[in-house]
């Protein structure tokens, strides 16, 4: 028997590598099939594919299942369908996704484990494609009902983060596409309200960009332009000295204008780093955990920090998200139609979002995943320096600090989850138009230059219409 449990207590570290390594695989690679099926545009089987697939239908992972079946809904055209689900998702989060059970998980397992609650971002695209589908379905009041949750979204967002400006605490893109709505609704008030407090996002910073964006041209012209039709004149008067420009209020298009969204590319996707720390104990007394690269992360311990053994914690492995980026197939695009070449202005780099709110919470979040590994590393040396204390050996004691040991080896994993089929990038362009029929063609370029065109036909009605075109890979 002694034989036999000295045998096992040996091979368990091997054990114990095979099946972390085993359970290594990311979000991403657990669901390649359907990924590879949304690129190609095979949109039946990429729904058979999640439908199918067993990491997605797990309950945590619900949120994520709904954002991902409206958004191929939406890209096949199946805009009803599409806000069946996004309505889901929004109840969801809606009803909160935290509680103490998740938490427990959290804390005794990894955060991969819990209750997928969304990136700040991927909540406001939400609204973003569920009000398109109300307008694709020629729902204009639901549309403006989302155009009235992205403030409430805004709101939560500022009370989440105290408003702080170096923080993800508003969308700009989404406060900008709530303006488009209120004037396709003819509520010029509430559009300029939109789109000055769009404006005034990019302006709190010097270069006038926000996550990777300048502000656009449009928005400036939109603020103008809207403060003019309210007489707001004073406010018109500032915002052309603040912008630097001139603007004249010209007749409405006789045909309407079409605002054209242009999502190229995918979402990073979420990879998982290993991170290496030790805890080291400073001269006042307090316990920080330290990395090769300086990093240096407060170990807030609610027990006797003087009797930390610091041995027990000389090297933690930390599994930590990483993103990294897909790049997009086309570079760049442009817009021709009735013999007029018009622009698309970048409006949204979620590309950039995702790598800067994930850096955002760096620190918080591995100061918990640390605070988690260093109870366990303790447990494990407690557990070692009892089997050996009165100079012999006890077999269970033994047994239980390879047990923590194993446990602590094959629970760390990384959360490698996000909403993958959003795009890179979203640009968008106002196409005037001309009474009857328009041919807009969208002309895109590659990295070699090539170019391939599009050509939609819309029917110039007199008034706004909406119109978004993905290219996914």
């Amino acid at each position: 028997m002694i034989n036999i449990r000295t045998r096992f207590f040996r091979a368990s570290p091997v054990i114990g590598v095979m099946l972390f390594l085993f359970g290594c695989t990311t979000y991403n690679q657990s669901l390649t099939s359907y990924y590879k099926n949304v690129y190609a545009g095979n949109y039946p089987q990429a729904e058979k594919d999640l439908d199918n697939n067993g990491l997605i239908q797990k309950p945590r992972n619900k949120l994520l299942y709904l954002m991902e079946k409206g958004r191929v809904a939406h890209l096949r055209g199946e805009y009803e369908s599409s806000n069946k689900y996004f309505n889901n998702a929004d109840q969801l989060l809606d009803s909160g996704l935290s509680g103490a059970a998740d938490a427990a998980v959290g804390l005794l397992l990894n955060s991969m484990s819990q209750t997928y609650k969304g990136e700040d971002f991927e909540k406001f695209m939400i609204h973003y494609y569920k009000a398109l589908n109300y307008l694709y379905l020629n729902n204009t009041e639901d549309a403006i009902v989302e155009a009235r949750r992205i403030t409430l979204q805004a709101q939560d967002q500022g009370d989440k983060f105290n408003n702080k400006d170096n923080r993800y605490s508003n969308d700009a893109f989404a406060l900008m596409f709530q303006g488009m709505l209120y004037e396709r609704n003819n509520d010029v008030n509430n559009a300029f309200i939109s789109y000055r407090n769009a404006a005034e996002i990019y302006l709190k910073n010097p270069d006038q960009t926000y996550y990777g964006t300048p502000m656009p041209m449009g928005l400036k012209e939109d603020v103008i332009r809207t403060a003019m039709l309210n007489g707001f004149t004073t406010e018109a008067d500032q915002f052309e000295k603040t912008f630097g420009i001139q603007y004249t209020l010209n007749k409405p298009n006789e045909g309407g204008e079409l605002i054209l969204f242009w999502e190229n590319g995918l979402a990073p996707v979420k990879t998982q780093e290993d991170l290496f720390f030790s805890l080291v104990r400073h001269s006042d007394g307090g316990l920080f955990f330290v990395n090769g690269a300086g990093l240096e992360i407060p170990f807030n311990y609610s027990g006797d920090r003087n009797r930390v053994n610091l041995k027990s914690v000389e090297s933690l492995r930390v599994a930590f998200p990483k993103y990294i980026a897909q790049t997009p197939y086309y570079l760049s695009a442009d817009i021709s139609v009735n013999n007029q070449q018009i622009p698309l202005e970048k409006a949204e780099d979620i590309n950039e979002l995702a790598f800067k709110t994930l850096q955002q919470r760096t620190l918080k979040e591995l100061g918990k995943v640390l605070a988690r590994l260093a109870v366990k590393k303790m447990a494990e040396y407690g557990l070692r320096a009892a089997a050996t204390s009165d100079g012999k050996t006890n077999g269970v004691l033994e047994g239980l600090g390879y047990g923590v040991q194993l446990y602590s080896l094959l629970s760390e994993k990384a959360d490698t989850r996000n909403w993958q089929s959003l795009p890179s990038s979203i640009s968008y362009a106002r196409v005037p138009l001309q009474k009857g029929v328009n041919k807009v063609n969208i002309v895109l370029k590659n990295a070699q230059g090539v170019a391939e065109t599009k050509t939609i036909e819309i029917q110039g009605n007199g008034s706004i219409q909406f119109y978004n075109y993905a290219t996914l890979r």
